[in-house]
């Protein structure tokens, strides 16, 4: 690897950890209370954001890297984040501040107009039209069509087919522990990960890049991240997001989880024709689930971060089902957010052996001194 490679890839495999938590309450969820630190109280030289959340600085900054498809040091200049020494984070202030004003004048104050509505992936949006050979006009949207003679089926009808692909609930009841091994692949680096899972809902995984250990951990009550940089606390919205992947019973759950349920004709994924079933609860994100019409097996799952500038959308695709004590489980799942994407293989499920409870215990953090 260059030394350039090499220090993305660093910047990269620190953010793997938060990757698995990009999914969020429904926006209501997240209003600020009077007590909550803010933003310009815990970093410095917050100007234009300096009254939201704190907790909701950085998926902000990730929301912005996306929708211009840039890393932090297009704005800030690396490991001194606080200077303004960059033409373009003076620019990207007033974008923010027009961004707002937008929305507050013509929206109702409703996240409408955002960066990725002109930017596209792009640091340069574009303001002329393109000029094409179909004489300027706009492809043809792509619609989800399907066949005159075919009706939607329920979503119960889906998730119960769901249910019995995965083996019955039953079946699933069995199963107290997981310890999954295997591999992570990002940015063609390949290191090792545990997974280890205790039923109804505790999981917590621990990954070896070569920048040191990391781990990404829920107990049932409360989320953390830990990496060689500390550990971190995950605020309500990560922990409601940690909690949908500790599910041991997702398949025979999900109906208690969520209250309103939407079918869709859904997209093909790799040669599988698919159903999307929508799902939204009180205090849950909002999910997006394609499943294959063939198999019933969840194919992909969609969620979103909600931030005061945009939603960040959060995928992951299952793939390599393999049975696994009478359980069909993927033995592959690849997560991609704005920022890149990372494949977990597993090699190997052990289920139903202890696991210390010790480790589901969240770490002492240390206090840190109001600024």
């Amino acid at each position: 690897m260059t030394p350039i490679s090499a220090r993305r890839f660093g910047r990269f495999a620190v953010c793997l950890t938060i990757i698995f938590l990009a999914a969020s309450l429904p926006s209501h969820t997240q209003e600020q209370t009077s007590d909550a630190k803010t933003a310009a109280r815990q970093f410095k030289n917050v100007l234009v954001l300096k009254d939201i959340p704190a907790d909701q600085l950085i998926p902000t900054m990730q929301f912005i890297g996306g929708a211009l498809g840039v890393d932090c040091e297009f704005c800030h200049v690396e490991h001194a984040m606080d200077k303004d020494d960059k033409k373009e984070k003076q620019t990207a202030r007033k974008m923010i501040e027009m961004e707002l004003a937008i929305n507050k004048a013509h929206f109702k104050n409703e996240i409408e107009v955002t960066c990725y509505t002109c930017h596209r992936g792009s640091p340069h949006p574009v303001g002329i039209p393109i000029l094409t050979a179909n004489g300027g006009k706009m492809p043809e949207p792509e619609h989800h069509e399907i066949n005159a003679q075919e009706s939607l089926p329920s979503a119960d009808q889906i998730l119960d087919k769901y249910l019995a692909a995965v083996g019955g609930a039953d079946a699933l009841h069995t199963i107290k522990t997981r310890i999954q091994k295997g591999t992570v692949n990002a940015m063609g680096q390949q290191y090792p990960i545990e997974i280890y899972s205790k039923a109804p809902e505790k999981r917590l995984s621990i990954s070896h890049p070569s920048f040191g250990e990391s781990v990404t951990a829920f107990n049932g009550q409360a989320g953390w991240l830990t990496t060689p940089r500390g550990v971190h606390p995950m605020n309500s919205a990560e922990q409601q997001s940690a909690r949908i992947d500790a599910q041991i019973y997702l398949p025979a759950r999900i109906r208690e989880l969520y209250q309103e349920f939407k079918v869709l004709p859904g997209e093909t994924i790799e040669s599988h024709a698919t159903y999307l079933v929508t799902a939204k609860g009180a205090s849950t994100p909002s999910l997006r689930m394609f499943f294959d019409k063939q198999t019933g097996l969840l194919l992909r799952m969609i969620r979103y971060t909600e931030t005061p500038l945009g939603r960040n959308p959060f995928q992951v695709d299952y793939g390599d089902y393999r049975d696994a004590s009478g359980l069909k489980l993927p033995y592959q799942w690849t997560l991609t957010r704005t920022n890149g994407s990372f494949t977990i293989r597993i090699d190997s499920v052990t289920q139903n052996i202890p696991i210390d409870e010790k480790l589901f215990v969240m770490p002492a953090i240390p206090e840190t001194p109001h600024p």
